[in-house]
C-alpha cells in the first residue's frame, strides 16, 4: 500500500497544487493581492540559499510541498478514509505543514496573529488544495481500503466487529 500511496500522493498533491494555483491567480486578479514569496523564502532558509525571492524557487516550493503533502492524503485514501470528510481533515494537515515550516524558519507568524482577511484567504486556498487533492487521491486509490471494508461489515466504530482478516495489498 505504501509504494502505491507514494506515487499516487505525489500525483494527487501536484494536481491539487495546480488547482490551488489557478484559484489563487483568479483571487489575486479580483482582489489585487500581490504574489506571496513566502514559499520561496521558506525554501531558501531551509536550504541555506541566498534569499532572492525568485519565482522559480517559489514555484518549486509551492508545487514540491503540495506534491509531498499529497502523500498523506493518498495514505488516507488507501486506508479507506475518503470523500469530503477526509478532505476536510486533510485541510488541517496542509495548513499545519505550512505553519510549521513558516514559523520554524522565521518567515511566518502564528495564524492567530494574522489579519482576519489574510487568514480567510489562506484557509480558502488550502481548502481548495485539500479537496482537489482528495478527489484525485480517492480516484487513484481505486478499490475499497481496509476502513471501508470494515465499515461495510457494520457501520461505525464498534468493538463487536473484529479486525479484518489480513490480506496482501
Amino acid at each position: 500500500m505504501v509504494k502505491r500511496a507514494l506515487w499516487q500522493g505525489l500525483v494527487a498533491g501536484a494536481a491539487g497544487a495546480a488547482v490551488m494555483t489557478v484559484g489563487e491567480k483568479l483571487e489575486q486578479r479580483l482582489t489585487g493581492r500581490p504574489d506571496s514569496y513566502v514559499p520561496a523564502l521558506v525554501l531558501e532558509r531551509l536550504t541555506g540559499m541566498p534569499e532572492r525571492r525568485s519565482r522559480a524557487v517559489n514555484l518549486a516550493m509551492h508545487f514540491g510541498q503540495g506534491a509531498v503533502a499529497g502523500v498523506v492524503r493518498s495514505l488516507m485514501a488507501n486506508a479507506g478514509m475518503r470523500g469530503p470528510v477526509a478532505s476536510a481533515l486533510f485541510t488541517a494537515v496542509r495548513l499545519s505543514n505550512d505553519q510549521i515550516l513558516e514559523n520554524a524558519t522565521g518567515v511566518g507568524a502564528p495564524p492567530q496573529t494574522w489579519p482576519r482577511r489574510e487568514l480567510v484567504v489562506d484557509v480558502l486556498h488550502k481548502s481548495v488544495y485539500a479537496f482537489a487533492t482528495g478527489v484525485v487521491a480517492d480516484r487513484l486509490a481505486g478499490r475499497p481500503g481496509p476502513g471501508q471494508r470494515h465499515a461495510a461489515l457494520r457501520p461505525g466504530r464498534r468493538s463487536d466487529v473484529g479486525p479484518l482478516p489480513r490480506h496482501r495489498v
